[in-house]
């Protein structure tokens, strides 16, 4: 499909008029060095504003629903140029024509347990389609968020090769929504001068505690404690797995906010500017230290799968408790959804050049606990 024909279908998905907010004059704007974040009031979202704002990055527009008072509190003492609502978005930007230099797509609906797939269909596939293609014609590096949803049941492994995208079977619609706009995006023939699709793994961190159901184990089993002493796990349903050593692949937030900067830094110059591409070069390639960053879904996890009984441990250690875990069965309806074992091969981001540790499990959950649960603290 030809760029032209998919940024007509792109004027054409836009939401009705309405009223949006101008972007101000001053001296952000005339910077030309706009950052967009969408899913800004969100976990990951939110996370990514704060560290850019601690990186002295206050030129940011953020997108997200601003309707909800518990993901306001994630937004507080942010720093940023305007706030945009997703569905004005498009419309927005053909107003306003800000410079936007870089593209942190973030949002997106992330509930596992949302069998609706046309609610996936419209805010994962859809939308992520008109930002690739806003990104494309204005010519503006994109990393957003995959999944490792995607992998499924982990037939084929956990490895970020392109090539086996199309034959990934994720288990819910959720994961599945996410592998088609993937597939979508490996197939277009026009792209952004940089782009990356990061496979994060199993999240964890402050600033979710919107979420409900969908909140990491860590934050869920913080309250049962406080309130009741003890940890309830999901049985292991599944042969050779015992009770609590499911395995998954945790990565605290601040690793991957650090991963998402480090993409953005490496365009920038020595001024600490981010230096924009011309139109010319579209080699689909970054460049840190002289070795090239090339465009590719990449994984980010730690590369460590480590277990429900570990994270639970981990989180009575953060309040100076002994563990006591009690085990129940699983909800029927993700009990044949429910992934056990997850870990990320992490071989292609270190052979792109990112060399940072990750939090080991031990550590992440020990600061989220002592320094934002138990001090009811935002990022």
């Amino acid at each position: 499909m030809s760029l032209e024909k998919n940024h007509k279908e792109t004027e054409s998905l836009k939401a009705p008029p309405s009223e949006v907010p101008e972007l101000s004059e001053g001296k952000e704007r005339s910077s030309g060095e706009a950052i967009v974040v969408t899913g800004a009031a969100g976990f990951i979202g939110s996370c990514m504003v704060s560290y850019l704002n601690q990186q002295g990055f206050e030129n940011l527009i953020l997108v997200d629903e601003f309707n909800e008072d518990e993901k306001e509190l994630n937004l507080l003492h942010k720093k940023y140029l305007v706030r945009v609502e997703r569905e004005d978005f498009f419309n927005w930007v053909q107003k306003e024509k800000p410079a936007v230099h870089f593209v942190f797509h973030l949002g997106a609906r992330t509930d596992t347990t949302e069998f609706n797939y046309a609610i996936h269909q419209h805010l994962n596939v859809e939308y992520s389609q008109k930002i690739w293609n806003y990104c494309t014609i204005n010519n503006i590096p994109l990393v957003y968020a995959s999944s490792a949803a995607t992998y499924g049941e982990g037939e084929l492994g956990y490895h970020d090769d392109h090539e086996i995208i199309e034959q990934l079977h994720p288990l819910n619609p959720y994961g599945i929504s996410k592998n088609e706009f993937d597939k979508w995006m490996l197939h277009q023939e026009d792209h952004p001068p940089f782009w990356a699709g990061l496979k994060f793994f199993n999240v964890y961190g402050p600033n979710e505690y919107h979420k409900a159901r969908m909140a990491s184990v860590i934050f869920h089993s913080f309250n049962q404690i406080k309130q009741n002493g003890k940890v309830k796990l999901f049985r292991s349903h599944k042969e050779g797995y015992e009770d609590g050593e499911q395995l998954r692949d945790f990565v605290y937030v601040k690793d991957v906010v650090e991963v998402c900067y480090w993409l953005m830094s490496a365009r920038a110059g020595t001024d600490g500017k981010i230096v924009k591409r011309e139109a010319s070069d579209l080699s689909g390639e970054l460049t840190t230290q002289g070795s090239p960053i090339k465009s590719a879904i990449y994984n980010l996890g730690t590369g460590k799968a480590r277990s429900f009984n570990d994270l639970v441990k981990a989180t009575f250690a953060g309040l100076d408790l002994q563990p006591n875990i009690e085990f129940i069965d699983m909800p029927e309806d993700i009990r044949d959804k429910y992934q056990y074992f997850t870990e990320a091969s992490m071989d292609k981001l270190r052979a792109a050049g990112y060399t940072k540790d990750f939090y080991s499990l031990e550590n992440g959950v020990d600061d989220y606990v002592r320094n934002y649960l138990d001090k009811n603290k935002m990022y």
